[in-house]
């Protein structure tokens, strides 16, 4: 008898899919090397990373409001007569004289009140809250980089389930017509191993499909817009039971998810957003100056200048802009808030579920793993019958039967383990 042992699980799967003749090598991949592709290419890595930068080129257009503020200024003035006033547009009446001047401009910020440092702190949480999206997308691709990997091992070893069912029914299947020519067996026989057989090709056909499909799902994974086939090498880590301590797990969960610490900086960055406004309501004050020189002017007028002071600016009146402004940003950061509590309780329960599921898991493994030997002995034993005659075909395919799906079994349940560890892993936040 020539089946798939038990240990052929442990063993090195190569996903020869794009090419079935094998005469063109495909490029190994291990678990890391797909892990580094899957960081490297995927565009929504990159997309995240482009939006923490941009949240950090926020914080410095807002420091940007405590440093001084330098306009150059120019003129080219000309009047029909001296005498030229503005008659419209104000409450003063300036004289338009001819002149070309230029000057320069300073003002800087003496204090505000906290607006401006509020507004800083606002937007160093938002960028801090960018980066930890960032880092939150960089697992969810390490998952799905992780799930496809392990999706098209167990494909390929189902593959390979079903090709040695088809062999050993074509073996079958040789033997009986032999048997049957030497009328040692029944037409009836041949027939029957005959159906069989195409039952087996069918099962083939179906697990290559799945092996096709599952390396497209992977090519995606990694970021890569075409199909690429890989020959995967099964380098996986033994499997170790689950924790029993699932308090610990949800306690490293609620301190390490970058989507809970991204909530938590934007709640941050909204509460001194809303300071900001509450501030925006006192006075600003700063410091102007400013220089310059009119080398071409009327004769009464000064050839250069210079002034300097302090401007003293006081909202008083808006028509409740300010108020309603504060209460928005107070409003919104109780939202963030509540949010915050609803992703943590969501946080708790997904780690629970996957604790659960990767314990379901184990025991599957365990039970499939024996199922196949129990499988594999029975197949043995129909087979023996067979030959001496005792049994019939019917009996020896049952066997058969049995055998195959014992091992589809054993190879999802093995599967399975790794991808509910990788989604453990990615709940509690300790995916890498």
């Amino acid at each position: 008898m020539n089946r798939i042992p038990i240990m052929l699980l442990a063993g090195v799967f190569t996903a020869n899919l794009a090419y079935g003749d094998g005469t063109n090598a495909l490029p190994m991949l291990t678990l890391p090397d797909a892990q580094k592709l899957a960081l490297k290419y995927h565009p929504e890595i990159a997309s995240a990373n482009y939006r923490a930068l941009a949240a950090q080129e926020v914080v410095g257009e807002t420091r940007a409001g405590f440093f001084p503020n330098a306009n150059l200024y120019a003129d080219a003035v000309g009047a029909n007569n001296e005498g030229t006033r503005v008659m419209a547009g104000g409450l003063n009446n300036p004289s338009i004289y001819d002149r070309g001047a230029g000057g320069l401009e300073v003002s800087q910020l003496i204090t505000d009140f906290g607006n401006t440092a509020n507004l800083l702190a606002s937007s160093k949480y938002q960028a801090e809250a960018q980066n930890q999206n960032a880092a939150a997308t960089r697992e969810q691709v390490l998952l799905q980089a992780d799930t496809a990997y392990f999706g098209a091992l167990q494909a390929t070893a189902v593959l390979q389930v079903a090709q040695q069912t088809f062999d050993t029914r074509q073996l079958l299947l040789d033997q009986v017509a032999t048997l049957a020519s030497n009328k040692l067996r029944s037409e009836l026989d041949v027939s029957f191993a005959q159906v069989q057989l195409q039952q087996a090709r069918l099962l083939v056909e179906k697990a290559q499909n799945d092996a096709n499909a599952s390396m497209a799902t992977l090519s995606t994974a990694l970021g890569y817009r075409e199909y690429h086939a890989f020959q995967l090498v099964d380098q996986t880590p033994p499997v170790t039971p689950a924790t029993n301590d699932v308090t610990g797990l949800v306690q490293t969960a609620l301190s390490l998810r970058p989507e809970l610490l991204s909530l938590r900086a934007d709640r941050d960055s909204a509460l001194r957003y809303a300071k900001a406004q509450r501030d925006s309501r006192l006075p600003t004050i700063s410091a102007i100056g400013v220089a310059g020189d009119a080398p071409d002017h009327v004769s009464h007028l000064p050839g250069d200048y210079a002034s300097g002071g302090v401007h003293l600016s006081v909202p008083l009146f808006a028509g409740g802009y300010y108020v309603a402004r504060q209460r928005e940003a107070e409003l919104k950061a109780q939202s963030d808030d509540e949010l915050l509590q609803a992703v943590e309780n969501n946080v708790i329960r997904d780690v629970r579920i996957a604790w659960l599921n990767l314990n379901n898991a184990m025991e599957e493994l365990v039970t499939t793993g024996e199922l196949a030997q129990n499988a594999g002995e029975a197949f043995d034993l129909a087979q023996a019958r067979y030959q001496t005659g005792i049994s019939s075909i019917v009996e020896l395919s049952e066997a058969q039967l049995n055998l195959t799906s014992a091992q589809i079994a054993n190879v999802g349940a093995r599967y399975n383990v790794l991808i509910q560890q990788a989604n453990l892993d990615y709940q509690t936040g300790t995916i890498h």
